[in-house]
């Protein structure tokens, strides 16, 4: 007498189209939830950077005035080169960018300086992430 079970399915594991949507959907909101705040603090880091090294620029040439009789130093370059005694004011050899990878602008007037970062965008002036740091905004948060 022939068997008149019906055959067995195999037990394979899987999902189904449903779940795999549901699963989809739950990340997709996580994502919109997320993102927005990584990405401000990503700015906010990147903007503490910028300030943190215009200090650092800041006290080279503060260091540098007081080795050379209250003399402003031209550009930012004369930090990192050895001077007639063998002083340097900056550790590294190069001058450091800014976290956008932009150099730093360097401005003087014989009794006054300003350095400053335009910001992420490059270019000067803007808003938010485009907005530029400079050394009196730092001087103001303090």
């Amino acid at each position: 007498m022939k068997n008149l079970t019906t055959p067995r399915r195999s037990s394979k594991g899987g999902f189904s189209l449903a779940e795999l949507m549901v699963v989809i959907v739950i990340l997709g909101l996580l994502a919109t939830l997320v993102v927005p705040n990584v990405v401000g603090y990503l700015f906010k880091a990147s903007a503490e950077i910028a300030k943190t090294d215009i200090v650092s620029l800041e006290n080279a040439i503060k260091q540098y005035q007081i080795n050379n009789g209250g003399k402003i130093p031209d550009s930012l370059n004369v930090l990192i080169e050895p001077d007639a005694n063998g002083n340097r004011y900056l550790d590294q050899k190069t001058l450091p960018k800014d976290p956008w990878k932009n150099e730093y602008q360097y401005e003087t007037n014989g009794s006054e300086y300003r350095i400053y970062s335009y910001g992420k965008d490059g270019m000067p002036g803007g808003e938010g992430q485009d907005a530029d740091i400079d050394n009196e905004m730092v001087k103001e948060r303090k």
